[in-house]
């Protein structure tokens, strides 16, 4: 990837707005006027009430969703002025992302949804293969599920494999939605601390939107929401 920028933010977001249509054609803002710097290595959540722009923020921030106005930078690259596909290779190579909803391909088993970013990195299959299972182990989803298809697992097990095919390529940047939203606590611990882990271990950038006062107290930096915007920045040590 390219340096970051000059301030040396991995995620340089600026003047981010983001307006929508509701069902009846109202205008909606979901985000404000965002100004955010994420340095490399920070692990940091993202609070705020229902509707504050959470989610909103992170996809935008992923290049999911464009923002109405302003700009983001990821390592001083504008993903705005990438193509579609361009966007779609940055992502793959740089950014893990874990959707509240999972988004797990049904017809795979929960080792070959674990995978698959390593496959469309053309990661050789033993190594592949491999690298997922001891992940998938690490994250408490042991071997007798890893034929399963998601079908066949619970809301926890299949959040637990999202998150596993997020961390298994060792991306550069880890967005997280609500990730211990379907989890027990002692579930949501264990993730919070393999997350943390890596974090410590390998330098991955990770940003949290969250309702979860477990995650919010682990973080480092807490930046709180309202109507859109920045309402609070926390920096911890």
């Amino acid at each position: 990837m390219s340096d970051p920028g000059a301030n040396g933010a991995l995620i340089r977001a600026r003047g981010l707005t983001r307006v929508y249509e509701d069902r009846t054609s109202v205008p909606v803002r979901a985000l404000a006027g965002v100004d955010l710097d994420i340095r490399s290595g920070e692990f940091t959540a993202v609070a705020g009430p229902s509707g504050s722009g959470k989610t909103t923020l992170l996809n935008v921030i992923s290049g999911l969703d464009r923002p109405t106005e302003g700009s983001v930078a990821i390592d001083g690259r504008d993903i705005s002025e990438l193509s579609r596909a361009a966007l779609a290779d940055f992502r793959l190579h740089n950014v893990g992302f874990v959707f509240q909803a999972f988004n797990l391909i049904p017809v795979l088993s929960a080792a070959e949804n674990a995978e698959f970013t390593l496959l469309m990195q053309g990661v050789p299959a033993p190594e592949r293969h491999r690298r997922t299972r001891e992940m998938l182990v690490q994250l408490g989803v042991g071997p007798e599920m890893h034929d399963r298809r998601p079908s066949e697992l619970s809301g926890g097990q299949q959040q637990r494999v999202a998150v596993a095919r997020a961390l298994v390529s060792n991306p550069r940047l880890v967005l997280a939605d609500e990730p211990t939203a379907n989890l027990d606590s002692t579930t949501g611990s264990r993730l919070l601390d393999t997350m943390r882990e890596m974090n410590e271990r390998t330098g991955i950038t990770f940003l949290f939107s969250t309702h979860d006062p477990m995650v919010m107290e682990r973080a480092r930096r807490l930046i709180s929401l309202r109507d859109g915007a920045i309402d609070s920045d926390e920096h911890r040590a």
